[in-house]
């Protein structure tokens, strides 16, 4: 199984490897528990990788950044495994790294043990890489690699001739590539070509587009054939960073339209709007905007703890949740509040946030849910792995009130919550996957 990640790939007329740095802790909210950096020295033929079991900014030091030689280079932060991979083969050397998660990983798996191939881990990034080694080059080895694999996938390949970026063709894991003044870089989203500064004419690759970077810039070198688009619409919920922009949209956007079509189809009174940091933040100033109620931080964020989506097991995610944010007590007493969040999962976080709400004065706690309901896991990139696990298929909406303990629980519809996401976009609802609301989406 994948987990969200982000990717990063660049080519500088310097060394690369403070940008990948950069880059790469720019996408750490979306995987937290590794970071790695892979770069190729052209001077001396050589490839270095390093991986570390944590977050980039604080793993990779100036004297560890500059074992990292070379203009062209990748780097990956990830929930689930070490990456970038490397591999040395008959076309060469190269590393490679993605975000997404590989449906038929097993299959292909057991496919190449019966031709004799080996594996040292149990990382799908290896079978990715075996994949890639059998072409005759390395355009070759990645376009049967996008034969080959099911699922969804946006990836980098390190290689002598440069980086290939790579978008699988239901585009459904975002891939942006931006420039400036002879430096070209690709990246899981904008936020981490606006920290590099490489925020020049920035485009979203298309669906089944493959690209080369190197010192001439960026060069399709392949388009895969696309039947249809399924970008994933929770990468505008919940994924993607605030100050991101995917497909043209920017994910505040999403967000405010979002919690303004919970308020309009909303009539409780209430006293202050209040989010779920962080990604509840922008529904809520959304939900704010709409209702005219004043909006308040009723939660303190601890800064040095990371995500709890991004673990991958429930207890840690559970314990990080409890533990990151705190409440502030003087703005909470006695008041109603409306609490916003992105999405309820389990419901274990948004009850123990319920609870702290009550227990620090709260009169009332109203739970308004930008996303519908999910109900199914999702099989392209998400941490819930069975009916099991979702609250909607343990209880009914008043047993889910009742078990968070507040005093209303909403939701916005799906057609509410496409309309909010694509509005004033060149994109239509066909282009979205909505897997995890029942939607079925063609593979």
């Amino acid at each position: 199984m994948g987990e969200n990640c982000g990717i990063f790939g660049v080519y500088s007329p310097m060394s690369c490897s403070y940008c990948i740095k950069m880059g790469t802790h720019a996408l750490q909210h979306r995987g937290e528990q590794y970071g790695g950096i892979a770069t190729y020295n052209k001077n001396k033929n050589s490839l270095q990788l390093i991986t570390k079991p944590q977050h980039v900014e604080h793993s990779f030091t100036k004297e560890l950044l500059e074992k990292l030689e070379g203009n062209l280079g990748i780097g990956h932060a990830s929930a689930k495994d070490p990456q970038p991979f490397f591999a040395d083969c008959k076309i060469g050397k190269f590393a490679l790294a993605y975000n997404g998660n590989i449906i038929n990983a097993q299959e292909l798996r057991e496919e190449l043990w019966s031709q004799g191939h080996s594996f040292f881990t149990d990382h799908d990034v290896e079978i990715l890489t075996k994949l890639v080694a059998q072409g005759k080059d390395f355009l070759e080895g990645i376009s049967r690699l996008t034969e080959k694999v099911k699922g969804s996938f946006s990836l980098v390949v390190l290689t002598e001739d440069g980086v290939y970026a790579v978008r699988d063709p239901f585009a459904r894991k975002p891939l942006i590539i931006g420039e400036n003044k002879g430096e070209y870089a690709v990246a899981s989203e904008s936020r981490a070509l606006n920290y590099t500064g490489l925020n020049a004419n920035i485009r979203d690759l298309e669906a089944g587009e493959i690209i080369l970077i190197n010192k001439d810039g960026f060069n399709t070198v392949k388009r895969l054939e696309s039947k249809k688009k399924a970008h994933c619409i929770f990468e505008w919920g919940y994924i993607a960073s605030i100050d991101s922009v995917m497909e043209g949209i920017p994910i505040i956007t999403a967000r405010n339209n979002a919690g303004r079509a919970l308020a309009r189809n909303d009539n409780v009174g209430a006293d202050l709007v209040a989010a779920v940091p962080l990604s509840g933040i922008g529904h809520a100033l959304g939900y704010q905007e709409e209702s005219g109620l004043i909006y308040k931080y009723v939660f303190l964020i601890d800064r040095f703890l990371g995500r709890s989506y991004t673990p991958p097991d429930q207890k840690t995610r559970d314990e990080i949740a409890r533990r990151k944010l705190s409440t502030i007590n003087e703005v909470i007493k006695g008041k109603r509040i409306i609490l916003v969040d992105d999405s309820i999962v389990r419901g274990t976080q948004i009850r123990n946030k319920v609870r702290e709400l009550k227990e620090a004065g709260a009169r009332e706690v109203h739970v308004r849910i930008s996303c519908p309901p999910l109900e199914a896991p999702c099989p392209y990139d998400r941490a819930t792995r069975s009916y099991e696990e979702l609250a909607t298929k343990n209880f009914t909406r008043e047993g889910l009130k009742k078990y968070i303990d507040a005093d209303s629980l909403k939701y916005n519809t799906l057609d509410d919550f496409v309309d909010a996401v694509i509005k004033n976009s060149k994109l239509t609802r066909s282009d979205l996957c909505l897997a995890c609301f029942c939607e079925p989406v063609m593979q």
